[in-house]
């Protein structure tokens, strides 16, 4: 008796096919939508100046300050941070302040200029997102700290967006779609062929490590900083493993992948 006179026998044949090709099709389903996801990061990161930076041969100073947010860039990711820590130290150390008494004139001057910064991206028509992003942190971060009346929680934001960061990133990993893999593969063109050659996906992989090690360190340093309220040394650990720390981690890993995306002259192509 064959399968088409045995029906139990002929709907366990379709049953076996159906689970030999499931893999495949979440496979595939998971490619798609990891593709869909690396390519919307690509398109903020060519935005972002990281484009120009990826496909450089030779690191250009120009090309690594655009991708950190340029001079304003900068000054709009610092400034507001540093003016909180001057006010703030100088109100409590030097003119001896209560700690919550000195915590509005801290917060104002650093909502103030994060103010400033935005309306000056709008006024000269810039591009203001990096600023209004700016914005909504500092004052997110000032109405937790009003609402506490602890100057330390002016930081708990960032806690939790190292983390967020961090989690992803980790389950990037886990699933088979290291995310900075997909992040280097569309900027460089390649799209996820890079999955299938061992020593890309291993530098994806590697990448992706040191990134997650980036948000870990921040986690590891600022939070015992919190938990002993020493709200001094985590502003400025706060600021020293901001821009300067992403800068030397996204110098690191453009030689990386300009180890294993070499150019057309140098590979002969």
């Amino acid at each position: 008796m064959t399968n088409a006179d045995d029906p139990s026998r002929a709907d366990e044949g379709e049953r076996a096919d159906a689970a030999a090709d499931r893999p495949a099709e979440v496979d595939a389903a998971a490619g798609t939508t990891a593709g869909e996801f690396g390519r919307q990061f690509a398109a903020a990161a060519e935005k972002s100046g990281l484009g120009a930076l990826a496909r450089d041969e030779k690191l250009s100073g120009r090309d690594l300050l655009t991708a950190v947010g340029g001079v304003r860039g900068i000054l709009e990711a610092l400034l507001p941070g540093l003016v909180f820590l001057i006010v703030y130290s100088g109100l409590t150390s030097f003119a001896g302040q209560d700690p919550q008494a000195a915590l509005v004139p801290a917060l104002a001057a650093s909502v103030g200029l994060a103010v400033v910064f935005t309306v000056a991206r709008l006024v000269t028509k810039g591009q203001p997102t990096q600023a209004i992003a700016g914005l909504i942190g500092v004052l997110a971060s000032a109405a937790l700290a009003l609402w506490s009346g602890d100057a330390r929680d002016n930081y708990v934001i960032g806690f939790y967006t190292n983390a967020a960061y961090a989690l992803a990133l980790t389950v990037s990993l886990f699933v088979g779609w290291p995310a900075i893999g997909l992040i280097v593969g569309f900027l460089m063109g390649d799209g996820v062929a890079w999955k299938q050659d061992k020593r890309k996906y291993r530098a994806a992989q590697f990448l992706t490590l040191v990134w997650i090690g980036l948000f870990v360190a921040r986690l590891a340093v600022q939070l015992p900083l919190y938990l002993v309220n020493n709200v001094e040394a985590l502003g400025a650990t706060r600021l020293l493993m901001g821009v300067p720390l992403y800068a030397l981690v996204l110098v690191f890993s453009w030689l990386v992948a300009r180890a294993v995306y070499p150019s057309p002259a140098r590979s002969g192509e």
